[in-house]
């Protein structure tokens, strides 16, 4: 295990930052001792955060997806702060259903926002990050080491931001900059609970075998990304039980394929109705709000 370092003084950069994971997260650093600075697009929100995490906190409305606006924003928390030690490329989004009937302008909403959004977010600040030689840590999800039926593009979202994070780690280990790769199952947040609201993902996840099926709290889920950004991290587990996920990943899809019709068959007519499909979009930290606002949705 790496050696957890002293957080006190270390600018933290986090996107997705107005509520749930973003938000608690930036808690628990400014409880470290940390400088957490807070990217998002729900400014009301942001501000609130950063007022509970200390005078030092900084907050920024922006979008992920904006390469010129996250530039400004890496430039800006530089002059402020003199340097950037970690990010945290934290900003996603959610949609479900399925994959036929979804609306392709929110489907491709979910991918611009959750891989190449994190992709924008570190093209932004890979040079402030070489020269602290800092910390991306990348929050993928239990998405990545398994797939679910009804969440095509959160799935393949996912999916592609591990493999991203996989493949900058070596490419800037040379400038000093260490690459993490964050993993959360089902945990308490706005995402989940909207999800949740639609009786048919709600049946959908109830049906997942255990400890898939359960949604987990907030807090310990975060202190380990924390503990993950101390440590500068590889790979961390927001729940103890995925680091066990890896060894056996290949055997999910193998999974999903003999068990999935059978569960969508039972589903029958009510997928039809699916109450997520016409929501549109769910998120976390601000970045949804923003997504549902500017994408129509049917």
């Amino acid at each position: 295990m790496a050696k957890s370092r002293d957080l006190r003084g270390q600018v933290v950069v986090i996107t997705g930052a107005a509520r749930g994971v973003g938000a608690q997260l930036a808690r628990v650093l400014a409880r470290r001792g940390a400088v957490p600075v807070l990217v998002g697009l729900e400014p009301r929100e942001l501000e609130s955060v950063a007022a509970e995490c200390g005078p030092q906190a900084g907050w920024w409305e922006a979008n992920v997806t904006d390469l010129d606006a996250m530039r400004q924003v890496a430039a800006a928390v530089v002059d402020r702060y003199g340097r950037v030690d970690a990010v945290v490329a934290n900003a996603g989004i959610a949609t479900g259903g399925p994959f036929v009937d979804s609306d392709p302008d929110v489907w491709e909403r979910v991918v611009q926002v959750n891989l190449l959004g994190s992709a924008t977010t570190a093209r932004a600040f890979l040079p402030a990050l070489a020269e602290s030689r800092g910390y991306l840590l990348q929050i993928a999800s239990l998405a990545a080491l398994t797939p679910a039926p009804l969440m095509t593009a959160y799935c393949a979202s996912k999916s592609g931001v591990e493999a991203f994070a996989h493949a900058l780690r070596a490419e800037v280990a040379l400038q000093g900059v260490k690459v993490g790769v964050g993993y959360l199952s089902w945990t308490d947040t706005d995402m989940v609970r909207g999800a949740d609201e639609d009786p048919v993902m709600r049946d959908m996840r109830a049906a997942l075998p255990w400890p898939l099926n359960r949604t987990y709290p907030l807090a310990p889920a975060v202190e380990r990304l924390a503990d993950g950004v101390a440590r500068r991290s590889a790979h961390v587990y927001a729940q103890a039980w995925l680091r066990g996920m890896q060894p056996s990943r290949y055997l999910a899809p193998l999974l999903t394929a003999a068990i999935g019709p059978s569960r969508l068959r039972a589903m029958g007519s009510r997928l039809d109705d699916f109450a997520v499909h016409r929501r549109g979009l769910v998120g976390a930290g601000g970045a949804a709000d923003a997504a549902t606002r500017r994408v129509p949705r049917p």
